[in-house]
Order: C-alpha cells, then structure tokens, then sequence
C-alpha cells in the first residue's frame, strides 16, 4: 500500500466504492486523512462497510469541511453530466482528484527520482504496460504493475529508488490528475472512443496528451494523425520526444519493419530484435506496442540484449491476441478484448486465412469499416444481438452462418476449419468487434467461455504442449 500523506489531518470525500475507490479509503487512511466514502449502490456502500471503510452519506454531508473529493474513475467527470457529488464538489469550492493524482503527490514528496512509466492510449495499453513490466522484471528490475489494468495503484509498493511503477491509465484518470507527470508517458494511439464520457474526440485527444505533456520523456505512437500531430507540437515545445511506429521508419525512436524491432537516431537505425514467431506479439499493432515498450525501458537503461530476449518470453495477456489451442494447421486465438471494429481490425490483419467468430451487443459503426480484410475472411459465424446487422454488412462479400451462440460458433467454425485443404495455417478467430453484455457480464467471462469450447474440441494442444 502507499499511504497518502498530502492530505494527513484533513477530511476527505471519496465517491465509488469499486476496487480503486476501496484501496484509494484505505490508503488516505493509512496516510492520516478522515475519509468519507460514499457509493450510489447500497451494496457497495454495505460491503465497503464490513470491510471497515468509513461510510458517510455525502448526499446530505456538509461539503464544506471537505479538503477533496477523490472520485473513482468510472464517475462522470464531465460527461454526459456531471454526478451529484462533482456538483456538490464543485458548489463548495472542493478538488476533485482520483488516485492516480495522489499517486503522483506522494511520489513528487517522498521520491522524486523513483521511476514512473504510464501509458496510454486508445488500443494496446495493456498490452504494452504489461509488456514494459516483463521486460524489467525478466532483467531483475522491480517493476510494480498497475493502474487500469487491474491491481489499484495506491495497492502497489511505494515509490523508491530502483523501484519502476509501470502504469495503464485510461482517458478517466488522466482526467483526475491534473499533475500527472511521469518520467516516461507513452501515448499509442488515438481514435475515437469513449465520447459519452468526454463529448468530442477533441477533448478526448487532449485529455491523452496531458500524459506525455507532463512526462520528462515522451514516447508517441505516430501511426495516426492525432497522435503524429501531437509528437509534432511535443517537439516545438522542446520537449524530448521518442516517435514509434509499428510499420515504417521514424527518425528518431524505435519502429518495427517486417517482423524487425529497429532504434533509430537521426538516420542511424539500429537492430534491436526480431519479432517473428513470437505469438503474443503479432500483428502491425503489436510491433507498436513492441516499440513502444523498447523505447520505454531504455530510457531506464536496459540495453539491446535485454529487450531481446525479454521480448522472446513474453507471455501476452489472455483475451488479447491469446493463443488457447492448435489441432494441426488450425490456430485457435481469443480475442475477446476486441470490444469494437478498430480492435478487431488489429486481429484481421494479422492472420490471412480466418474463420471469424464475430458479434455481441454492437457500437456505433458496427463493421462497416472493415471491409479491407474481408478478402482474409473465409467465413463468419456471427453470435449475439450484432448477428443480423453483421450479417446485412457481409451479405455478398463473405460467406456467413448465423450461429446465435459462442459455443454453435465455435463448433461450426472448428469443422468448417478442419475441411481447409489449402495447406496453409489457418485461424478460428474470436474477435467480436462488440461488447459481451448480451450474453456474457464482460470480455473476460466470454474470452474464458471460448477457451473452455476450444479446449473441448478433439485433437486440440495447449499453447507449448507437443502436437
């Protein structure tokens, strides 16, 4: 746990009582603060009670004795309208913080040089940040991992010396703090998402530019143009900027070309590692994310040797470009985090022979936008409310069954699959370009439902097991 000490002897207002509000009460109390905390689910604010945090019903609190209001970060902010207890917050002349801000205190009073990499990013964030902790870990740093993907960051080990705090933070918290400064910012991608919560892609970009604004070293993904033109103004401010690619070269920075890992300095470009036949990191956006972590863990002194073989142990992370099984030529991935077209897009292009498991509660778009990668596509079986819809988009183009369920998909496509007398690899693919709430409760429950079916199947290694 890291206490927080900025805000020692003073009353503090805490809304959301999920996972990092609950360690976020726990760790202003650790550090001196009185915490009120306050939930709209009666559940939370019931269960958080039990666990011994001081609950307070803030609706009818004196706001006025409150020195800040520390807001978990799935709570609008500002959109699409701000909650009661922003409002209250704000009527009563109270800050309005989340916990990575009182991270970023805590650090700048008790270790300033301790290291602090953060990362961002509309796809591939977990990815990379879980990337950039292997990478230091294999080489025997101390690496706490955390923030947004998954471990609270005021649960981590404090700030030292010779201790990295790598960090997932999403466009929610870097809207709750304000001085976010971290000694390395990497910012991957921007494309539009989340607008309910940030009402335009503007205001979206901007909120993920203050990351690496108010980062000593910032690591910028250049493969779209919001992105390429904020390493651009980065640059005019004379700030140090480190420029990836995952498919063409950058003049300064690390980019991926083929399946090779390059630095490069002012035209003198460095072999660093080959990416080929590692599966967790297939695919053009994971050669970003490649760079993007090899950029990273320079800047904290690991050298070419180093990122190469930690780059070959990767495991990846499950539900994203997971590998679950293969029977024979027939790969068998999991891409269940792949809640939405853009996402999805990354699978396609990895693979040239695919039998496409798509389909759930759909966004915005559905797959209209995807039909360069139709021609990879050999057949789709699509599940879940999406299917009509889908099904209307690949009338004509590619070949589809509509199977209503994950565990009809997976089977029709397994069989379907076992005919291919091509004799080239080919791929039965979950990735739904949608959100699982139609049948499943999150990504990960439907991720684990598809491995379980594949590992069902007759004939089927696990992932490192003999064929």
């Amino acid at each position: 746990m890291i206490p927080v000490t900025s805000l020692a002897g003073k009353k503090v207002a805490l809304f959301g009582l999920g996972a990092s509000g609950v360690a976020s009460a726990r760790a202003l109390a650790a550090g001196g603060a009185a915490v009120a905390a306050w939930d709209d689910s009666t559940a939370s604010v019931e269960e958080a009670r039990r666990a011994g945090v001081p609950v307070v019903d803030l609706k009818a609190a004196d706001w006025k004795q409150f020195a800040a209001l520390v807001l978990s970060p799935g709570v609008p902010l500002t959109h699409p309208a701000p909650h009661w207890s922003v409002e209250k917050a704000k009527a009563a002349g109270v800050e309005i913080v989340g916990d990575i801000e009182l991270f970023c205190r805590e650090r700048r009073r008790h270790a300033p040089e301790a290291s602090f990499i953060a990362v961002t990013g509309t796809n591939g964030k977990s990815t990379t940040t879980a990337l950039i902790a292997h990478l230091l870990r294999f080489n025997g740093r101390d690496a706490q991992l955390g923030g947004n993907i998954g471990t609270p960051i005021l649960s981590l080990e404090p700030p030292r010396t010779g201790r990295h705090h790598v960090i997932e933070v999403s466009s929610f918290q870097i809207d709750l703090a304000p001085s976010i400064d971290p000694s390395v910012g990497v910012l991957l991608n921007i494309t539009p998402d989340h607008l309910d919560r940030h009402g335009t892609v503007e205001h979206y970009a901007a909120v993920k530019e203050r990351l690496v604004a108010g980062s000593e070293l910032a690591v910028v993904g250049v493969d779209d143009d919001r992105s390429r033109a904020i390493a651009d103004r980065l640059e005019q401010a004379g700030r140090q900027v480190a420029r990836i690619s995952g498919h063409f070269p950058v003049a300064r920075g690390f980019y991926v070309e083929g399946a090779t890992l390059f630095e490069a300095a002012d035209g003198a470009d460095r072999t660093i590692a080959s990416l080929a036949g590692i599966g967790a990191l297939r695919g053009v956006h994971n050669g970003q994310n490649a760079a993007a972590a090899a950029a990273a863990v320079r800047a904290v002194g690991l050298r070419d040797i180093d990122i190469a073989a930690g780059l070959r142990t990767f495991p990846g992370l499950p539900h994203r470009m997971e590998e679950v099984g293969r029977r024979g030529e027939i790969l068998f991935i999991n891409d269940s985090k792949a809640t939405n077209a853009d996402a999805a897009e990354k699978a396609l292009a990895s693979f040239s022979r695919i039998y496409w498991i798509a389909g759930g509660r759909p966004k915005a778009g559905g797959i209209s936008g995807l039909d360069n990668y139709f021609p990879r596509i050999v057949k789709a079986y699509l599940i879940g409310e999406a299917a009509e819809e889908f099904a209307r988009t690949l009338s004509g183009k590619v070949p589809y069954t509509i199977a209503g369920t994950l565990a009809a998909a997976v089977r029709a496509a397994a069989e379907d699959a076992a005919r291919d007398r091509t004799g080239a690899e080919s791929v039965v693919l979950l990735s739904p370009a949608c959100a699982s709430y139609d049948q499943f409760r999150n990504f990960e429950e439907r991720g684990d439902a598809f491995r379980a079916l594949v590992k069902e199947l007759e004939g089927i290694h696990a992932k490192g097991e003999a064929a």
